[in-house]
């Protein structure tokens, strides 16, 4: 049926008599009226090859016939035609496939109804081959006859095979109230067993075609279903450039919710079960579940907010082959963030954070005590002030606050969710009632290190560091799910979903940024300061090999930042051999024409690639800012698409396993080194680095 059928999203209507299991069948195909997709000269010499056959073997089927004193010239019966078929030919088990054969007939106008009735039916109605309209139609001859006798097999058997498909669209093309149960049933007997077809040919006829109240508009390049005069789907025509078979495809450009799912469960899902050469696997059991699975979805959707369908519109184009990335399922497991572990968790490998795993968590009060609540890492903040409130006994009125290691504080929102991963690194949550919330200030170990690791990390490899930093951000980046995006994104607040792994991600690039800064301005000696930068570059171009781009960029920009780039004395010592590398890996970070530099360096990479995060997110933020999601009442699947694209290019960075090997230890052990990049203890007060760039470098006069 290749090319004959196209998404409608109607609902097949039943008759006053038919069963009830098919009242609300969804049926996700609409007629495109008399195309065949078989040459007509083909279908034209079959009609003559059963003429022919029909005056040789049974000319009394053809004769003039009387109805209400009216005589009807050289024309059949319908039932007697039927008959005709189940005698001479073995491929016909029942009158309905004969219906079929002699429907194609009709719709090629060899075979018409003599009151010019647009289906063929297996009753008393008269119909007339094309040859027989003309008066003195001749008859065939012996040698014409003889040929038919020996074509007659081959024709009823290429008449078998697209009689389905013309007997189908006899019936789509009956008004809802006229089709019976046998029709509904062949209806779905058909659609398991329809094989690999286009979203929609270019054979589907440019003019309106009214099927079930809904109108199919078909432009030049673009499709629009409309429901009561409004746009409900809106196709454009792409090149299929990858199917030889299917050369030209339809994608959304727009829809209502609804309208979007119903197309994706119903052609995407059957496209993914479809082989190379067009066959249908497992099809009997695989539609029932789409078509229940379908009628589930917007009986849901009709009770959740617009953001909903977002997520889910999304989640298909992202996830169509499976509900997940095809990880097995972890055991619910507590999970200790990291500030507050006591460390030993950090040299396990690091498992994936869900929405119902629980944290110990340190709360502060004014005072600077504190109390540990066990709550979900999805935990509201109403939720966490509920906790706190039953541990402390209070009965004040409490407030929860954000407070960095600058004294700076942020108010909470009740409704906010997974904040415990979204803190900076060296804030702290802090409560207390509004009247106190002025005299709140940062706990002494918020302030960072008082002096610097070189001392540790010197005696280590370069490239053993930039190992082991790129094993541990391999785990994080590992961790994050897709579906993080689109919380993050859209707004978590709206899913109560977490996206604790996309954070500790993100908190990671920060961190080795800041742990960069925090090194050179608690360096007092030049000299030592010179290698330090030395030290970074080296460990930035091992990052670059080991492709992993995040923290490649933490480090240039942290080799950037306004506290150490105006280090000129320590600057002017760099030998020019580093100052060159710099200026390479600086260039790779410019932002011009949308970080084309970076984007061509990518694009020659090959996975496992640890992408820069930060941009993706900002790729995703833009795409959502800057398109509006809703168009006249219709979703903008050009934006769901923009955003899946960004989600697939995490899916093709993470599509090869990270097997790197470990360098050869050169002083400290590997598992030295281990530790030490995963313990990494920073300044984030920007002010009070600035004041230890002043101390190491005054500013000149």
């Amino acid at each position: 049926m290749a090319g004959l059928l196209v998404p409608p999203y109607g609902v097949m209507e039943s008759g006053p008599n038919t069963d009830s299991k098919y009242k609300h069948l969804v049926v996700y195909v609409c007629l495109s009226l008399f195309v065949s997709q078989v040459p007509s000269e083909k279908i034209l010499r079959a009609g003559k090859v059963l003429r022919n056959t029909i005056l040789s073997r049974a000319p009394h089927i053809i004769r003039d016939r009387k109805y209400h004193l009216k005589t009807y010239r050289q024309c059949c019966m319908g039932t007697e035609l039927v008959d005709w078929l189940m005698q001479h030919t073995s491929c016909v088990h029942a009158r309905v496939q004969a219906v079929g054969m002699w429907q194609v007939l009709l719709e090629e106008g060899i075979l018409n109804h003599v009151d010019q009735e647009l289906s063929f039916q297996d009753k008393y109605l008269f119909y007339r081959f094309l040859e027989d309209e003309t008066e003195d139609a001749p008859l065939p001859t012996e040698e014409e006859k003889k040929e038919s006798d020996e074509e007659l097999q081959d024709t009823l058997l290429l008449l078998s095979q697209i009689g389905p498909d013309a007997h189908l669209r006899m019936i789509l093309s009956k008004q809802p109230g006229q089709r019976t149960a046998d029709d509904l049933e062949i209806i779905y007997e058909e659609l398991l067993h329809i094989k690999a077809l286009s979203l929609l040919s270019t054979t589907v006829s440019t003019h309106y075609m009214k099927l079930e109240g809904i109108s199919l508009d078909v432009e030049a390049n673009t499709v629009r279903l409309k429901e009561h005069e409004e746009d409900v789907l809106v196709l454009e025509k792409t090149n299929n450039r990858g199917s030889s078979s299917s050369p030209l495809k339809y994608t959304v450009m727009s829809g209502t919710p609804e309208k979007i799912l119903e197309h994706l469960l119903e052609t995407m899902k059957l496209d993914s079960q479809f082989t190379e050469s067009g066959t249908l696997q497992c099809v009997t059991q695989y539609l029932p579940i789409i078509f229940k699975k379908t009628v589930i979805m917007l009986i849901i959707l009709s009770f959740f907010r617009e953001t909903f369908y977002l997520l889910i519109i999304v989640t298909l184009i992202t996830f169509i082959h499976s509900c997940d990335d095809g990880r097995p399922s972890q055991k619910k497991h507590k999970v200790l963030l990291r500030q507050f572990s006591t460390g030993n968790d950090r040299l396990q490998k690091k498992q994936p954070i869900k929405s119902t795993d629980e944290i110990l968590f340190k709360v502060y009060c004014s005072d600077h005590t504190y109390s540990t609540i066990r709550v979900p890492v999805a935990a509201s903040v109403r939720e966490v002030i509920c906790a706190v409130t039953d541990k402390l006994g209070s009965g004040d009125v409490l407030l929860l606050i954000h407070l960095n290691s600058a004294g700076d504080k942020e108010l909470l929102k009740p409704a906010d969710v997974s904040i415990f991963s979204s803190l900076s690194i060296n804030g702290r949550l802090f409560v207390c009632p509004r009247d106190q919330i002025d005299s709140l200030t940062p706990l002494p170990e918020q302030e960072g290190p008082s002096a610097g690791s070189m001392s540790t990390f010197e005696l280590m490899s370069s490239k053993d560091l930039a190992h082991q930093m790129t094993l541990y951000d391999w785990e994080l980046f590992d961790c994050v799910h897709e579906h993080e995006l689109i919380y993050h994104t859209f707004g978590r607040q709206h899913f109560k979903k977490t996206t604790a792994n996309l954070d500790l991600f993100l908190r990671r690039f920060n961190e080795v940024q800041l742990w960069v800064v925090t090194e050179v301005c608690l360096c007092p000696t030049l000299s030592k300061r010179v290698q330090l930068l030395k030290k970074f570059i080296k460990i930035a171009a091992h990052c670059k090999e080991f492709k992993n781009l995040n923290s490649f960029f933490a480090i240039i920009m942290g080799l950037g930042n306004p506290a150490v780039c105006r280090l000129s004395h320590t600057w002017e010592k760099l030998p020019s051999k580093f100052k060159k590398f710099y200026v390479e890996f600086e260039n790779l970070m410019d932002p011009s024409r949308n970080h084309r530099a970076y984007r061509l360096t990518v694009a020659k990479l090959e996975p496992p690639i640890i992408p820069f995060m930060p941009l993706l997110i900002k790729d995703m933020t833009f795409t959502h800012e800057g398109n509006k999601t809703f168009t006249d009442r219709l979703v903008n699947f050009e934006k769901m698409r923009m955003i899946a694209n960004t989600v697939r290019i995490m899916r093709y960075c993470r599509s090869q396993p990270f097997n790197q090997e470990a360098p050869q230890a050169t002083g400290k052990s590997h598992q030295d080194v281990r530790s030490y990049m995963r313990h990494i203890s920073v300044i984030d007060n920007q002010r009070t680095l600035s004041q230890l760039s002043h101390r190491l470098e005054p500013r000149r006069t």
